[in-house]
């Protein structure tokens, strides 16, 4: 078994233990820096963009100093690092498919590790204790989104805890209202749970389609779980007001309501704790498991800030062993203890740390070997 096998595997285990398994900062930090080695030598544009910024594993001395890629980088290059596992998968950015903008292209070349990952951290959070759910789905199948990792997830999810009743109720044709409403109708007559899940457009638009009085009173221990944000509708929503919805029409209690953060760029999600809390609190940070990690960092020089302090944000995830393990995004928000609260997108111009990022890894002509699949 040579390295990245045997990386592969403590990885494996570690998710395998859940999201709440005890992990130490030297442990992960062992763990990125030999991930970071590995991506060093077995993706040549990543090679050659560390190398450019004078970086090696030789000279980072701890996991916070690994160069991360920033994430529209995901659109013009392919980073692969390490050989297929039995099951792979191409996940991509939504957006047009039409080739007038190109979408964030994340190779995953070993499933095992992803799913892993995932389920471990949504049952941590939105299934703690074990809990059994019907899952109503307002997110696509895999066969209708094959490259939505979305999708995937809600799949993994889907077949691993879903009870008898689960479905999916969203195509590329649009939401199946009358099959939804008849699902969570026998739920409702047979009192089982059950965890709605979507992104907040989604959400938001069905139950706007539905008449204002028409309201559901779903069983006992039934949640939700959405992700995203509801902009770009006619009437946006915040978080809070949305949430008042889900309350109000669902019948589903303010801390049984989850929101995701998640990125295709990554292997590994981050939740709301309310749900674990048995209560929603004030600070609005989002945790994750112990092998995502994420840094603020200052937009000029994209180094690592202080805890508490406001930057740009950083993910560093053991989970994308087989591409890249630190994302830069143009997210802003800060990281008290572990745990992020997101405070939307920077504004106006890119973060000047990111554009030199990109500046790096495209410089040369050569790239062209590089270049991600349209």
């Amino acid at each position: 078994m040579n390295g990245a096998e045997a990386l592969r595997d403590e990885l494996l285990r570690l998710f395998r233990e859940g999201a709440g398994a005890r992990s130490t900062d030297e442990d992960f930090d062992r763990l990125a820096r030999a991930a970071f080695a590995h991506q060093y030598a077995a993706s040549p544009p990543y090679q050659m963009f560390c190398s450019r910024r004078g970086v090696t594993p030789d000279t980072v001395t701890e996991w916070r100093r690994i160069p991360p890629v920033p994430a529209r980088a995901f659109k013009d290059l392919t980073f692969v690092s390490g050989p297929r596992g039995e099951r792979s998968a191409v996940f991509r950015t939504s957006g047009t498919t039409s080739g007038a903008a190109r979408r964030g292209t994340h190779h995953v070349p070993d499933l095992a590790l992803y799913d892993a990952s995932a389920l471990a951290t949504f049952r941590h959070f939105v299934l703690p204790g074990g809990v059994r759910c019907r899952i109503v789905s307002l997110v696509p199948s895999p066969r209708e989104a094959p490259d939505s990792s979305l999708s995937h997830m809600a799949d993994t999810v889907m077949k691993a805890e879903g009870e008898q009743g689960s479905g999916w109720f969203a195509s590329d044709r649009g939401l199946d209202s009358e099959g939804l409403l008849a699902a969570l109708g026998e739920a409702i007559d047979l009192g089982a749970p059950v965890l709605l899940l979507g992104t907040s457009l989604a959400l938001a638009a069905w139950l706007e389609s539905l008449p204002s009085e028409r309201c559901l009173r779903l069983p006992e221990g039934s949640r939700l779980m959405d992700t995203g944000g509801a902009k770009g509708r006619r009437r946006a929503l915040s978080a809070e007001a949305l949430r008042a919805e889900y309350v109000r029409r669902l019948g589903i209690p303010d801390h049984a309501c989850v929101n995701e953060y998640g990125m295709t760029e990554l292997c590994s999600q981050y939740y709301d704790q309310c749900l674990r809390a048995g209560a929603r609190d004030s600070t609005d940070l989002k945790g994750s498991a112990p092998w995502l990690r994420p840094v603020a960092a200052d937009p000029d020089t994209l180094a690592p800030l202080p805890d508490g302090e406001v930057g740009v944000l950083r993910h560093v995830d053991l989970a994308n062993l087989g591409s890249i393990i630190a994302v830069q995004t143009e997210d802003v928000g800060r990281v008290v203890d572990g745990r992020v609260e997101l405070m939307g997108r920077a504004r106006g111009a890119e973060p000047r740390g990111c554009s030199l990022a990109m500046e790096l890894l495209l410089e040369r002509a050569d790239t062209r070997w590089a270049r991600a699949d349209s």
